[in-house]
């Protein structure tokens, strides 16, 4: 099996180019050429332990890398190693001998930690499988993904943690297989994969939403659905205040019939102009489940992807504009749903793999979110309008709606969420903008939290306070699985000290 390659010190950048550190080194794993899947992830987990403990030696922090996706700092480590997980990225399929007896093999896919979305919606796709949610683009590891707690738009789902069932986590002290306590694989598999079993409710939720400070990730058994079909509308439409309410009550139902299809929406997304949220188009776009059907081949990208999110917007508008106003934004929005497609037209229809999208890098990008419990939205609405334009408004303002999500310190905590997105470009507007709906909230008495990989102002006591006894839970939960100190130590950064997960 190919070692590592130490590319050496270098200056790197994430994705979107909104941080950068010096690393001591960069390292990109290899991926082991053997045929089985527990052959692969126990030589790729020793190559990962050697050079854990190397570092541990070395006094060295160690981030675990995806794609380098979050516009956050949590990636980031100064003066560290960034241990690229990319070539990390084959999928396999599971025998029933594999799983145990309660589980059905059919439906689940043993990942490694670099697959991106794209690669395990292709993958699960070859299985009659799909994914039941993510977030709007697929060019993340679903490792990394999932450790920051990303999320959709779908009615009846959490986050795209919530398809794990069961992981391989390396520390420098050896490598673990985590499961909750009903186990998942038997135990000959597990021991193959050179893994030390560990079952605990409270680990297993820990590494779920882990934010790259439980262990490094190498692997993860995910749970799909038989594949299926959505069909998508994308429409611009004037709403009114009713229309928040029955949001913030739950009606879907309603809120389609009135403005799409008499049925239940699968997925529902409002983007806004907070100058003007009555007064100006929004952007709406819900998908409708449908049975899978072979014979039909997937739309262009712009009739099923385009508009999925306020980046994809942001990205086809925002060059040359510091900041939006009322009257530009909304020529901004038309450029995002260029093309609609409403009750009237020929049906898009599609795989749920084929609605996600690549995003091309988008530099001076603000990318911030507030997860709120759905019934708060209509109290918090105007509030939260006034002061986001008080602060000078940077963009538009995205409504998502999700369930609770698995983890311990997934954001989307509440029974039903309403996660609200401020995307556009990075300035003081758009920062001060932010703070100011953040300040208004607390005023409020609202409950909220933010998402880790965006730019979320958060820091250890706030982190304390927003997570409650799951805080303290987590933090348990990794003296569990590295009780050593000095374990623990290598996965540090400045940024997740001031955070207080390490």
């Amino acid at each position: 099996m190919p070692a590592p390659l130490r590319r050496g010190p270098q200056r790197w950048t994430n994705y979107h180019g909104t941080g950068s550190a010096q690393l001591a080194d960069l390292v990109e794993l290899a991926n082991s050429p053997a045929d089985a899947g527990r052959d692969v992830l126990r030589d790729v987990a020793q190559d990962v332990l050697a050079l854990l403990q190397g570092a541990k030696a070395a006094r060295i922090q160690v981030r675990p890398l995806g794609s380098g996706w979050s516009p956050s700092p949590i990636c980031l480590v100064e003066g560290g190693w960034l241990v690229e997980t990319r070539r990390l990225n084959r999928c396999f399929r599971l025998a029933p001998d594999d799983v145990a007896a309660d589980h059905d093999a059919s439906r689940l896919m043993l990942v490694q930690a670099g697959a991106t979305v794209d690669e395990v919606n292709d993958s699960a796709h070859e299985l009659g499988l799909s994914l039941t949610t993510c977030g709007a683009s697929n060019g993340q590891t679903l490792a990394g993904a999932a450790a920051t707690g990303t999320h959709g738009s779908v009615l009846t789902a959490g986050g795209i943690q919530d398809h794990i069932r069961a992981l391989q986590v390396v520390t420098p002290s050896g490598i673990f297989w985590v499961e909750p306590l009903e186990r998942v694989m038997r135990p000959e598999f597990v021991a193959a994969t050179g893994s030390i079993i560990l079952r605990d409710n409270d680990v297993f939720a820990a590494c779920l939403v882990s934010i790259g400070v439980m262990g490094f990730v190498t692997a993860m058994v995910i749970e799909c659905e038989p594949v299926y079909m959505v069909r998508n509308i994308q429409k611009r439409a004037r709403l009114g205040r009713h229309h928040i309410t029955q949001l913030a009550a739950g009606d879907f139902r309603g809120f389609s019939r009135e403005l799409a299809l008499d049925e239940d929406p699968y997925f529902a997304q409002v983007i806004l102009n907070p100058f003007a949220p009555f007064a100006k188009d929004a952007l709406l776009r819900f998908l409708y489940r449908r049975a899978y059907d072979a014979t039909i081949p997937p739309p262009p990208r712009a009739l099923v992807g385009a508009g999925y999110d306020a980046l994809t917007l942001i990205a086809k508008a925002m060059a040359g504009l510091d900041l939006f106003r009322a009257d530009v934004l909304q020529l901004a929005m038309r450029a995002g749903y260029a093309v609609q497609r409403d009750i009237d037209d020929p049906e898009a229809v599609a795989t749920w793999g084929n609605t996600t999208e690549p995003h091309n890098p988008i530099a001076n990008l603000f990318n911030g979110s507030v997860t709120l419990e759905r019934a708060d939205l209509e109290r918090a609405f105007d509030p939260l309008i006034k002061a986001f334009v008080s602060g000078g408004g940077g963009t538009v303002i995205t409504l998502r709606f999700m369930k609770r999500a698995a983890g311990l310190l997934a954001p989307a905590r509440f029974a039903d969420n309403v996660v609200i997105d401020f995307d556009g470009p990075r300035s003081d507007v758009s920062h001060r903008s932010y703070r100011a709906v953040v300040t208004r909230l607390d005023a409020l008495g609202i409950r909220f939290t933010r998402h880790w990989g965006k730019t979320n102002d958060l820091d250890a006591a706030r982190v304390s306070k927003d997570y409650g006894i799951h805080y303290t839970r987590f933090r348990a939960a990794q003296r569990r699985i590295m009780p050593d100190p000095g374990d623990l130590a290598v996965f540090g950064s400045d940024c997740l000290t001031h955070l207080g997960l390490i």
